[in-house]
């Protein structure tokens, strides 16, 4: 998949994306003109294991799982991003690359931002340092306590977990989503996620038809899930701005 362009008059505000509008105006003047707009389809790969980023990405309304995959093929998430962060924190942390793969989870759109560019800003050692380095916190955070629920917890509430995650993430309560795309994403079978899936439906909580899943009680999911969301949620709005807490 390429990533497609459209007319001015088509593209989002970069300010949908939570983390630009964190920015200071002086920040977000100069960044501007770097900015490119990219529309980013489903299962389009923003950058692979091992290899040397060339761009940061800034989603608005797409949602992108980092995933980690073994030699044998099988993969895991281990953090998701969507319109309150970045994508590609390994290039200003120094690293360059990553283990882990970049992947859109949910179609839609977003901003990139050159490696070189990128660089540049973080170099600069101001508030865009800062609010960087605090976002990559967060971030640490939601990786450590994946990987403590999906050791310590149940299938419903691991499902539960990430059905909020990505609600944070969009604009509206539905998302579209296959059962197996869901287990690659949680590193489970496919029968499990469709058992889950079916207690929550049958709980009132969610209803799911042909790949759609659309909540229909937020405060019953929040409820039924265990405490790692509730971890994750509390640090992005310790460490972030008020107008970046998602």
């Amino acid at each position: 998949m390429t990533l497609a362009h459209k007319t001015p008059s088509e593209i989002t505000d970069p300010k949908k994306n939570l983390l630009l509008a964190a920015l200071p105006d002086a920040e977000l003047e100069r960044w501007l003109p770097q900015l490119e707009w990219v529309e980013l389809p489903l299962g389009h790969v923003l950058y692979e294991s091992g290899k040397t980023l060339d761009h940061v990405y800034f989603p608005t309304t797409a949602i992108v799982s980092l995933l980690y995959v073994l030699e044998n093929g099988a993969s895991a998430e281990i953090a998701v991003v969507g319109k309150e962060g970045i994508v590609g924190v390994s290039l200003f942390m120094g690293g360059g690359s990553t283990p882990s793969r970049a992947v859109v989870q949910s179609a839609g759109q977003g901003y990139r931002l050159t490696a070189p560019a990128m660089t540049e800003e973080f170099n600069r050692a101001g508030p865009v340092l800062h609010l960087l380095l605090r976002y990559t916190q967060a971030l640490i955070t939601q990786m450590a306590q994946t990987a403590v629920c999906n050791r310590h917890h149940s299938l419903d509430q691991q499902l539960c977990r990430w059905l909020l995650l990505s609600l944070d993430r969009l604009q509206g309560s539905e998302l579209v989503m296959t059962q197996e795309l869901i287990a690659n994403m949680l590193g489970v079978r496919r029968e499990g996620v469709t058992e889950g899936a079916l207690n929550l439906q049958h709980a009132g909580l969610i209803r799911y038809t042909r790949g759609r899943i659309t909540v229909l009680d937020r405060p019953g999911l929040e409820k039924r899930t265990c405490e790692c969301y509730a971890v994750v949620k509390k640090e992005y709005d310790r460490l972030l701005p008020a107008k970046v807490t998602i």
